[in-house]
C-alpha cells in the first residue's frame, strides 16, 4: 500500500506531502489545478518515463520520494537485486534540469529499468489515455491471458515458436547451399586437389629460399673455397699451410726430445696441426658438395612459386593444413548435403508439431477463459447501468506466431438487439470508461498488484451510471488500496479519504497542493463539485445526505 508521497519542485508543486490511507483515496480540485500531477508523481517512482520538462522551472531538480508498505511478492525482488527488506520501501526519483535521472530503493541505486519492473508489483495505474488499449485490438489477447492466467502456457508456445523457427531457418539455409551444391563441391575438389599436390610443408619456404640463395651464388663460392683450398693444400707451384703446419709440428717435436722446455710448444704445434686437417676437410667437403644437379635452381623456383600462389589464395603456409582439413570437412558436409536437408526437414516437422499441439492447447484454454470473461464482463457492465451491454470475445484462428494461432478481439453491442461489433466503432467515451473499470475489476482479482490508480476513469459518466462506477470502485477498494482523479461528486462521496488539490498564484508564480480534507472540507468540496461557485445551504446539506449514503453503502460492502 502506498503510505505517502513526498513531492518537491514537480510542474507547479513546489513541495508538499500526501499521506495515503486504505481503501478509496480520491483526489478532486478544478481542471488544471494539477490533480494528475500527483498521478504523474506515482508513475515516476514505479519507473515511468520522465523528462526535464517535469522539473519546476528555475529548480536543479524535481525529486519524488513514496513510502511502500512492502507486500510479500516484492520480497523476491528484494532479494534479486540485493536490497535488504524491511516493513517499508524507500522509493526515490530524481530527475535533474538536464533530464538525467537517478533512482534509489532503501537507499541502493537502482536502475529505471529495475525500478519499472518493481513498479509493476507495487501498482497498476489505469491513466487518462488507457481506455485507448480497449480500441487496440493487439492488446485483447493481452487482457484474455492475463484474465485466464496463460501466461506461462503462451511462454510455452514462445519458447516452440522460436525454435520452429529455428529449425526452419536452418532448413532454409541448406535448401540453398543445396541449389549451390554441384559449384560448391567442384570448387572444394579443386581447392583440395591443389593442396594436396603441392603439399607444403611448415618451414618449406624458408628452407627453399635459403638453397635458391646458395644455388644463384654457387660459381662465386665455389671459386673462393678453391682458393682456400690452395691456401691450406697448395698446389704444384707452392706449399700449403697443412705441409708447412706439418713441418713445424715434427721440427718441433724432435726438439721436445732433447728439451723439456719446448715440450708445451710441441703438443700446441701437434693440436694446431690436427685442427688445420679438420678445417681442410670442411672446406673439402662444401666445395665437393657444390656440384648441383642441373635444374635444381629451376626446380626450386617453380616450387616457391608455387607456394607463394598457394598463400596469396588461402593464406600462411603453415596455416594450410588446417585450410586443407576445413575443406576435406566441409566437402564432407556437402556430399552429404540432401541427407542434411532430410534431417533438417524431419526436425522442422516434428517441431511445428509440437508448436501446433501446445497451441491448440492454448486456444481451448483461451476459449475457456472467454466464456468466463464475458460472463464476468457482462455482470459487471450491468452493475455499471449498462444492462443492455452483450459482450463477446471473438478468437479466430491463425498461423502460428510467438503468442499462439488465435486472433483475439473482444466485440460489444450496446443496445438490446443490435449486433456486436468492435468496440472501437460501437463504443462512446462514457461506456469505454465503464468497460474498462469492469475489466480492471475482473482482472484486479488476478493481479498481484496492492494499489490500484484511476486517472479520471469517470470520462463522459454522469448520472446513475456515475453513482454506479462510483459504487463498483468502493467495492473494488475492500481489500486493497485504491487511487482515483475524478470531478464526480458522487465517486469523491465514496472515498474513505479525500484530498483536495488547488492552484494558486504567489509573487508571480504558480503553485500547487493536495491538503486532506475534514468532513466539513469535503462537504464543501463535494459542493463544489455539485453546483461549482454557487455553494448554498442546500447544496451543503445534499452534500452531507451523499456522504452519509456513501456511508451506509460501504458498511453494506464491509
Amino acid at each position: 500500500m502506498l503510505e505517502s508521497l513526498h513531492m518537491e519542485n514537480l510542474a507547479v508543486i513546489e513541495r508538499t506531502d500526501v499521506d495515503f490511507g486504505p481503501g478509496l483515496n480520491v483526489l478532486t480540485g478544478e481542471t488544471g489545478a494539477g490533480k494528475s500531477i500527483v498521478i504523474d508523481a506515482i508513475g515516476a517512482v514505479m519507473g515511468g518515463r520522465v523528462g526535464r520538462e517535469i522539473v519546476r522551472s528555475g529548480c536543479p531538480a524535481a525529486l519524488v520520494s513514496a513510502v511502500v508498505s512492502a507486500p510479500a511478492e516484492a520480497e523476491q525482488w528484494l532479494r534479486e537485486n540485493d536490497i535488504d527488506s524491511g516493513d517499508e520501501l524507500i522509493i526515490q526519483r530524481r530527475v535533474s534540469e538536464d533530464g538525467k535521472s537517478s533512482c534509489r530503493v532503501n537507499g541502493v541505486p537502482v536502475s529505471v529499468a529495475q525500478l519499472r519492473s518493481l513498479g509493476e508489483i507495487l501498482f497498476d495505474i489505469h491513466g487518462q489515455n488507457d481506455g485507448a488499449g480497449l480500441l487496440r485490438e493487439s492488446s485483447h489477447l493481452k487482457y484474455l491471458d492475463g484474465f485466464g492466467g496463460l501466461e506461462k502456457r503462451r511462454a510455452a508456445v514462445s519458447e516452440l515458436w522460436s525454435a520452429w523457427r529455428q529449425a526452419t531457418d536452418e532448413l532454409e539455409d541448406l535448401r540453398e547451399a543445396e541449389l549451390d551444391r554441384e559449384r560448391r563441391e567442384e570448387l572444394l575438389r579443386e581447392k583440395i586437389e591443389e593442396l594436396e599436390k603441392i603439399d607444403p610443408k611448415p618451414g618449406e619456404r624458408e628452407a627453399l629460399s635459403e638453397r635458391r640463395s646458395l644455388l644463384r651464388n654457387s660459381d662465386k663460392l665455389a671459386s673462393r673455397l678453391e682458393e682456400v683450398y690452395i691456401d691450406l693444400y697448395g698446389d704444384d707451384d707452392s706449399e700449403g699451410a697443412v705441409s708447412l703446419l706439418d713441418e713445424a709440428a715434427a721440427s718441433l717435436s724432435a726438439a721436445a726430445r732433447i728439451s723439456d722446455a719446448v715440450s708445451e710448444a710441441a703438443q700446441a704445434a701437434e693440436s694446431l696441426r690436427y685442427a688445420m686437417r679438420d678445417l681442410t676437410d670442411q672446406v673439402s667437403a662444401v666445395r665437393d658438395s657444390l656440384d648441383f644437379s642441373p635444374g635444381e635452381l629451376d626446380r626450386i623456383e617453380d616450387r616457391l612459386n608455387s607456394l607463394d600462389r598457394l598463400e596469396r589464395k588461402y593464406g600462411a603456409i603453415d596455416d594450410l593444413a588446417k585450410v586443407l582439413s576445413d575443406a576435406r570437412n566441409e566437402l564432407e558436409d556437402v556430399e552429404f548435403l540432401t541427407e542434411r536437408v532430410a534431417r533438417a526437414e524431419k526436425a522442422a516437422q516434428e517441431a511445428k508439431k509440437k508448436l501446433d499441439a501446445e497451441a491448440a492447447g492454448l486456444t481451448k484454454e483461451r476459449r475457456a477463459a472467454a466464456e468466463r470473461l464475458q460472463s464476468r464482463i457482462v455482470a459487471e457492465l450491468a452493475a455499471l447501468s449498462m444492462p443492455g451491454v452483450r459482450f463477446e470475445t471473438e478468437i479466430l484462428p491463425k498461423e502460428p506466431d510467438r503468442t499462439g494461432a488465435d486472433t483475439v478481439r473482444f466485440l460489444m453491442s450496446a443496445n438490446a438487439g443490435e449486433a456486436c461489433g468492435r468496440i472501437s466503432r460501437i463504443a462512446s467515451g462514457g461506456e469505454l470508461s465503464r468497460i474498462m473499470l469492469a475489466m480492471k475489476t475482473v482482472l484486479a482479482a488476478k493481479s498481484d498488484s496492492q494499489t490500484l490508480i484511476f486517472d479520471e476513469i469517470d470520462t463522459g459518466v454522469s448520472g446513475i451510471a456515475a453513482m454506479r462506477v462510483a459504487e463498483k470502485l468502493a467495492a473494488l477498494s475492500r481489500g486493497r488500496q485504491v487511487l482515483c482523479v475524478t470531478h464526480l461528486p458522487q465517486i469523491a462521496a465514496m472515498a474513505d479519504t479525500q484530498f483536495a488539490v488547488e492552484k494558486h498564484e504567489s509573487g508571480g508564480r504558480t503553485f500547487a497542493s493536495a491538503t486532506e480534507l475534514d468532513e466539513r472540507g469535503r462537504e464543501l468540496e463535494l459542493a463544489r463539485l455539485t453546483s461549482g461557485d454557487v455553494v448554498g445551504e442546500a447544496t451543503l446539506r445534499s452534500a452531507a445526505e451523499q456522504l452519509e449514503a456513501a456511508r451506509r453503502f460501504k458498511s453494506g460492502l464491509d
